[in-house]
């Protein structure tokens, strides 16, 4: 239990606290706690990121055993790229940290709804005065009833502490909005807001995908006035800030069939909560960022900006609730919480391997980086941003992912690294945007000429016309695609003729070359560390070129040792094993792939040694490669050189 008493309470609860207690709570039920999964997810090439904590554990709710069995807890970190137009208010972040407990057919609502609520209530000591449920109403059109033993059970939860509220129909949101809810508790909500499936409510699922109804929770803050704008009632489902989720649980119970809905045979229960809201509720605070895991960045960031002006810190306005529509002084604290929330999901996905780019999950981490350092500028913050946020995210986060601390400086110098880069330009990108929308607006040309000179993200200067009151042309986004288009034929030549995997042909010379890929991925990772990914490859008869990430040049020490690694295992004549794994297995035995590639539901999976014995290195390929490693020759690295920020190149030969 985390404290004894209610609201006001002095006991310095912190988000770890939440965290700790959320998993121990419910390992002493029974539950495996399980290890967070990458931000960049490895086996869904639907999505750039893990967005939830559902997410990696999609095929074991789909009927795969789980290997730590079928009760499972977690802290899963998750980012959501397409928020980030949402971030500046009190509630909306890209990256957060998601609390998830699943059964996988080990118990169903009553359980789940039973130990939730004593979860919030007598542990988190919640007031359950402020707690509201959220049930399915139905699908009559699909003959899938309503959800009343979920209701029902909330209704006797309420009542055990004197809480008596009989359930309302509330319709979907504009039906509550204009009708309200009354002294209701416990609600019912249609399709659009209680149905959970991966295509959305009933009449949108394919045939054979499961889904169900799903049971909300949220929490009050009496303090946020309610705002018409959005509807004459307040309810839960309202987005004006006075009601926040922090809870929800899928009740996955149907499958989709050609002519209807039917039981699955293994019902699941997929429960997800924001440990920030949970913080939120905890800490009776309806401003997330002043919740004690990103407090510390908002006020590193002003304390920076109040010494760039010559004072101690521009102290922010906390009564800013939503985004301003103009730009003011008033903006201090909106710049403060979108700057931190992106250095959050830029530390974390450095820490997950990626690094800033132009392409893929690089992009969104790019995008990320630039957007902050320029709001940054705006605050008067012009050097050493993200690198010196760094450690307040690391000590924020290390006690929970020590992985963080170990990558920290490694993380400061890419992030450094990409921050120098911009700066050299964004001056200049500013006064450059300036001139081309002197005479009109944003054009798709001008934000290409941004983007290819300046380094300008295309959404940025977009947003750089909003903050400046300049107008943007309805068809930019057309046109900057055509000039890109454009750009990319003209250098495409040099690629043209490469076969899958980098090889410019199947010789003997390049296939050797290519076995020595492997063993030189391998060897970086252990001189190096197993930050270093792929990035990158290019073979042929003569040479091979491989590109991975690492922020530093390799010194004379550390090449003379990788070149040691790769001629021993050269020497030790290892077997070159080809197997047809199922894409989870292969992953599942530590198989490495090139980072951003996707793969199908099988891959080739080339092991240098014995896959059921001894083993030195284990990849996802596509071949080809020599039978024994013995025929490789000597290996010798002939140059080392940065690629671009965050990325090396090395080049190598057999003798």
């Amino acid at each position: 239990m985390l404290s004894q008493g209610s609201h006001g309470r002095d006991f310095g609860v912190d988000t770890a606290a939440i965290r700790r207690a959320y998993l121990d709570y419910h390992r002493l039920h029974g539950h495996a706690v399980i290890a967070r999964a990458s931000l960049v997810p490895r086996e869904d090439p639907t999505t750039l990121f893990t967005g939830s904590g559902m997410q990696p554990l999609l095929p074991y709710l789909l009927g795969a055993p789980h290997p730590a069995g079928d009760r499972l807890v977690d802290s899963q970190t998750c980012l959501r790229a397409e928020d980030i137009d949402e971030v500046g208010d009190t509630r909306h972040t890209t990256f957060f940290e998601m609390l998830g407990n699943w059964s996988l057919g080990a118990y169903f609502k009553a359980e789940q709804i039973e130990r939730l609520f004593t979860f919030l209530v007598d542990h988190l000591r919640l007031d359950p005065s402020r707690l509201y449920a959220t049930a399915f109403a139905g699908a009559p059109r699909w003959r899938i009833p309503r959800d009343d033993e979920s209701a029902s059970l909330w209704v006797r939860l309420f009542a055990t502490k004197g809480i008596v509220t009989p359930p309302v129909e509330a319709g979907d949101a504009e039906r509550a909005a204009a009708t309200g809810i009354g002294d209701a508790h416990v609600l019912f909500y249609d399709e659009s807001q209680c149905w959970w499936s991966r295509s959305g409510p009933p009449s949108t699922m394919p045939e054979g995908e499961p889904g169900g109804p799903d049971s909300e929770v949220f929490y009050e803050f009496p303090q946020v006035p309610h705002d018409p704008s959005f509807g004459a009632h307040c309810h839960p489902h309202c987005d004006c800030g006075r009601f926040i989720e922090i809870g929800n649980s899928v009740f996955m119970q149907y499958l989709r069939t050609s002519d209807g809905f039917v039981e699955l045979p293994r019902r699941n229960v997929d429960f997800g909560a924001g440990l920030e809201r949970l913080a939120m509720a905890v800490t009776d605070t309806a401003d997330m960022f002043q919740t004690d895991l990103l407090r510390p960045l908002v006020d590193a960031v002003t304390d920076w900006s109040g010494s760039r002006h010559g004072a101690r810190r521009a102290e922010p306005d906390w009564s800013i609730t939503r985004m301003p529509g103009v730009p003011g002084e008033h903006d201090t604290l909106t710049a403060a919480r979108v700057i931190a929330d992106h250095a959050r999901a830029v530390v974390f996905l450095a820490a997950d391997g990626v690094v800033p780019s132009n392409t893929a999950q690089g992009y969104v981490m790019r995008r990320f980086a630039r957007r902050a350092i320029r709001q940054g500028l705006s605050l008067g913050i012009e050097s050493d941003l993200l690198a010196g946020l760094v450690p307040v995210v690391v000590d924020a986060y290390c006690g929970a992912y020590p992985e963080l601390a170990t990558a920290g400086p490694e993380i400061q110098t890419t992030l450094g690294q990409e921050e120098a880069l911009f700066r050299r330009t964004l001056s200049r990108g500013v006064r450059e945007f300036g001139r081309l929308t002197a005479t009109g607006g944003l054009t798709g040309d001008a934000v290409f000429t941004l983007f290819d000179t300046f380094g300008f993200p295309p959404e940025l200067s977009v947003e750089e016309a909003g903050r400046t009151g300049v107008g943007v042309d309805g068809a930019w986004r057309e046109r900057f695609t055509a000039r890109m288009a454009e750009q990319k034929q003209r250098s495409k030549t040099a690629s043209a003729g490469l076969f899958k995997g980098g090889l410019a042909d199947h010789s003997e010379a390049t296939t050797r070359l290519h076995t020595a890929t492997h063993l030189l991925y391998k060897a970086l990772r252990l001189v190096l560390g197993e930050h270093v990914v792929q990035r990158g490859s290019n073979i042929t008869p003569e040479r091979l070129r491989f590109d991975f990430s690492h922020p530093a040049k390799l010194t004379r020490g550390e090449l003379d040792e990788v070149e040691r690694i790769v001629n021993e295992q050269i020497d030790r004549d290892w077997p070159m094993v080809r197997r047809e794994l199922p894409t989870a297995t292969a992953f599942g035995e530590g198989a490495l792939g090139a980072f951003g590639d996707r793969y199908g539901e099988t891959v080739q999976v080339y092991t240098a040694g014995d896959p059921d014995g001894e083993w030195y290195s284990n990849e996802i390929c596509g071949g080809p490669h020599v039978a024994h490693t013995g025929v490789l020759g000597r290996f010798q690295v002939v140059k080392e050189e940065s690629s671009s920020s965050g990325v090396r190149r090395i080049r190598a030969v057999l003798r």
